[in-house]
């Protein structure tokens, strides 16, 4: 059984969810507490950054980080589920050149609005805009603002095109492909998907599902397991190490801090600002400063 906290680089593959490809993980080795950021739909691959342990009330923080994508769009027809698994709604025999594809690309650069697909996870009324899809039933999703930090084109043939975007928390790509589409006066869905990167999450520094299912049965205990403070990127962090400061905080109390030693803290107004406090890797707490005292809001030991 494994009881420590970190982080599993994991690159899920085509045709299964994201809660099944960790719930393999979690009975493989015997993990009680297991968790993902950012859920990938079951016809898309790519990183899925994997949460063990206590790490696992980190999650938010990875989900705010900004995801890179690459996307084709097949253009000609419209889907129920905005990709190639859903039922054809539209179609049409005018697919967009590369060029008037280019002139219409920067709008989708910065902020934008964006109606999330209605086989999503978005809430309605409480219960799940997938759920309410496969029962038939008639609802509207509002829409949210979301961001767009880089687009381009990576390939382009007659009826399909394909894209690397770099984009922040929320953004859907199938929705993109459905929006940008009818921009283009045609209509489009996602044909292929892979999400490159999350975060400091790279695939280069991935493991395939299959290969750590393997690395189980060969060694009984995952030896990818990154700390869970090697993840998180640009935070103000404080490594802490007297036993005595660690006892204190896992009991709720404050500790008293250097503040010329936080990590990443030049410059900074440290007031209201989150300070999370490690030790040998491991995230021990999240919280605020009042001067020099540490107050903790979240225990992780």
């Amino acid at each position: 059984m494994i009881s420590k906290q970190g982080w599993i680089n994991l690159y899920k593959p085509k045709n299964i969810t994201s809660f099944r490809a960790i719930n393999f993980i979690k009975k493989k080795f015997l993990i009680n507490k297991i968790g993902h950021a950012g859920t990938l739909d079951p016809m898309a691959e790519g990183i899925l950054p994997v949460a063990i342990g206590k790490a696992t009330k980190l999650i938010p923080y990875i989900n705010n980080m900004h995801k890179e994508y690459e996307f084709t769009i097949t253009w000609g027809s419209q889907t129920t589920t905005d990709d190639s698994e859903g039922q054809i709604l539209f179609e049409t025999n005018y697919f967009p050149t590369k060029e008037v594809i280019e002139k219409k690309i920067n709008n989708y650069v910065g902020y934008i609005n964006q109606t999330p697909p209605k086989v999503s996870a978005v809430k309605i009324n409480g219960k799940r805009a997938y759920k309410l899809f496969r029962e038939n039933e008639k609802f509207t999703i509002e829409p949210k603002k979301v961001f767009t930090e880089d687009l381009t084109i990576t390939k382009h043939i007659t009826n399909k095109t394909s894209f690397k975007i770099l984009c922040g928390k929320g953004f859907y790509i199938r929705s993109f492909a459905r929006d940008f589409a009818l921009d283009l006066k045609t209509y489009g869905h996602i044909s292929s998907l892979k999400r490159s990167k999350v975060g400091k999450f790279t695939e280069k520094t991935s493991i395939l599902l299959d290969d750590l299912l393997k690395i189980g049965q060969r060694h009984k205990e995952i030896n990818c397991i990154a700390p869970s403070i090697s993840m998180l990127d640009d935070i103000l962090a404080y490594e802490i190490e007297e036993q005595l400061d660690i006892d204190n905080l896992s009991f709720g109390r404050s500790i008293k801090i250097d503040e010329n030693k936080i990590i990443n803290s030049s410059s900074i107004n440290l007031d209201k600002k989150n300070i999370f406090l490690f030790n040998k890797g491991d995230i021990v707490s999240i919280g605020k400063l009042d001067g020099n005292l540490f107050k903790p809001n979240k225990i992780l030991i």
